[in-house]
Order: structure tokens, then sequence, then C-alpha cells
């Protein structure tokens, strides 16, 4: 079963997966994890490549696809 993305109202398919910390100011996107998991978010092409992060935060994009861009 393919996993949908974490947005509310968005159905797309997930592409990505983030993650974040409080305590470090950062998030974290990566490749689709290969399970779901119940701290992680996964979230659609679009929604990733538009994220945005809260101003004194930090975004690690990690994403194969972003290497390679």
């Amino acid at each position: 079963m393919t996993r949908s993305c974490a947005r509310p109202g968005c159905g797309e398919p997930a592409e990505a997966t983030l993650a974040y910390e409080y305590a470090a100011s950062t998030v974290w996107l990566d490749d689709l994890a290969p399970e779901a998991h119940p701290s992680l978010y996964d979230v659609c092409r679009r929604h990733a490549d538009a994220l945005t992060v809260p101003n004194g935060w930090q975004l690690v994009d990690q994403r194969e696809q972003a290497i390679a861009s």
C-alpha cells in the first residue's frame, strides 16, 4: 500500500520523510523511509520541495534528488 502525504487535504503519494528536533531547531528531509513511523511525517514531492522552516531553524535536505540537483 502506498503511503499518502501527511498534509491535510493532500492525497498525493508520499515521496519524502520529514523529521524535526525542537532542541536543535532543525528539520530533516530524507528519501521516503521504508516504513511509516509515528514520530515522522511522510510528504509528497510538492510539499517537500516547498517546505520552509521558522526563522532561526535549519533545513537539512538529505534526499537523493536534492543532492543530485
